[in-house]
């Protein structure tokens, strides 16, 4: 229960409120510790509860030190990869302080920075922020982050992936020496962990990634497949019965927007989503994927890092990752909540060593089907309209032929020996 863990009556009945019974292994591990002000390093897997694990420790201590300023300059920070991460961890932590007079805001990039000049005018509690955007308003002199108590970093190995640590180290440079940071990430390379020693004091790591790497509730599926016969076999399973819903991952932004074109070509609703797309169309593309007017949102890593969608029962890997970990944050988005899941990848052979990979890092065998293509092949007649050749047909073509063939023949050769036959008649 929230209750055991140091959280505060007020905190235990918004979470209750919101649904929330039972904490998550993170959760359990991560927001006791935080509470009594240490450092952390914690690992855990998208989907695992981990913006509960550090906003509402976060909350707490704001609440304890004062609340309710007229206009309260940032003193707690979440620094996070993209704009649909900073979305998504902006509306949890404005539910979990709702019964507060703690405020919360979004900073992030893609739309104009008038809003958000104003939001920061008023006085915000705790702001959530893309680096670079946050350090457009630095340099604008619009944020003050000299009162800042809690610095979270989510998703730090993305972070570091996207080029983001020379806007990091700009960003902590303008906090106070004196402060709480908490650091999360899926994986814990080197990398990572020399982020933690430049930006924490004496962390204490927590590591819930053995626990819970995969739902149980998911199936894993790999269909082999001739790279050219990918978006056949996509198709077909997209237009099996029972699938409402689905998330497809490509690798590129280029290979994600052919995929969706195609997938509009063939019939199916679909959006997508990538880096290169402007925020409000980013934003449209999720909403039409929430409110069921598309039923497929093809996506990249980058972009669908903190995707929350309630509901999704099927996610495929049209491309592999090159990071066996990134199948983990993929799969992650099905099978939540105790709902079934179900997990397809479409492998070709030079895609075996990755395979091989992920298979490493999943406890859940990886089950091998055929691809299949005849099956797809069908279906993309009948979304293209091309009439299917059904047994009856074939047979009715079989038995006429010979008679189709020698009247062909027999046409060709006569206009074979009256060659001039039209100009002359002109």
């Amino acid at each position: 229960m929230f209750s055991q863990l140091g959280l505060s009556p007020m905190a235990c009945a918004s979470l209750a409120r919101l649904g929330f019974e039972i904490p998550t292994p993170i959760q359990t591990e991560a927001i006791p510790l935080a509470l009594t002000g240490v450092d952390l390093l914690a690992r855990a897997h998208t989907g695992t509860g981990k913006t509960a694990a550090f906003g509402l420790p976060m909350i707490e201590r704001l609440l304890t030190r004062g609340a309710g300023a007229l206009h309260p300059i940032p003193r707690g920070l979440v620094l996070v990869p993209t704009r649909e991460l900073a979305v998504q961890v902006h509306q949890a932590l404005a539910a979990y302080a709702a019964p507060t007079r703690l405020s919360v805001a979004a900073i992030f990039g893609g739309v104009a920075m008038g809003g958000q000049i104003q939001t920061l005018r008023r006085g915000v509690d705790i702001v959530v922020a893309t680096p670079g955007r946050l350090i457009d308003h630095l340099q604008r002199r619009t944020v003050d982050l000299s009162a800042v108590e809690v610095l979270t970093l989510d998703e730090g190995d993305r972070m570091l992936d996207m080029g983001f640590l020379p806007a990091l180290r700009r960003v902590v440079a303008a906090l106070p020496r004196r402060r709480q940071t908490l650091l999360f990430s899926a994986t814990l390379p080197e990398a990572v962990m020399r982020l933690s020693a430049e930006f924490t004091r004496d962390a204490v790591r927590v590591d819930v990634s053995a626990q819970h790497v995969v739902a149980a509730t998911v199936t894993h599926q790999v269909h082999h497949v001739a790279v050219e016969r990918k978006r056949e076999v996509l198709t077909h399973i997209l237009t099996q019965d029972g699938v409402d819903r689905a998330l497809v991952f490509c690798r590129t932004k280029r290979g994600a927007n052919r995929v969706g074109e195609e997938l509009v070509r063939r019939g199916v609703r679909a959006g997508v989503i990538h880096g290169n797309k402007s925020q409000g169309a980013r934003t449209r593309a999720l909403d039409d994927f929430k409110t069921g007017r598309v039923r497929v949102l093809v996506a990249t890593d980058i972009a669908a890092r903190g995707l929350d969608i309630a509901h999704m029962p099927l996610v495929v890997n049209f491309d592999l990752p090159l990071v066996a970990e990134d199948y983990v944050h993929r799969v992650g988005r099905t099978g939540r909540a105790g709902q079934r899941g179900r997990a397809v990848s479409l492998v070709t052979a030079s895609e075996a060593g990755l395979l091989r990979q992920i298979q490493q890092v999943v406890a859940a065998p990886l089950e091998s089907a055929a691809a299949p293509l005849a099956g797809a092949t069908e279906a993309r007649r009948a979304v293209e309209g091309v009439p299917t050749r059904t047994p009856a047909t074939l047979g009715s073509r079989s038995a006429h032929g010979n008679r189709d063939q020698r009247v062909s023949a027999g046409r060709r050769r006569a206009g074979a020996r009256r060659p001039f036959s039209r100009s002359s008649a002109a």
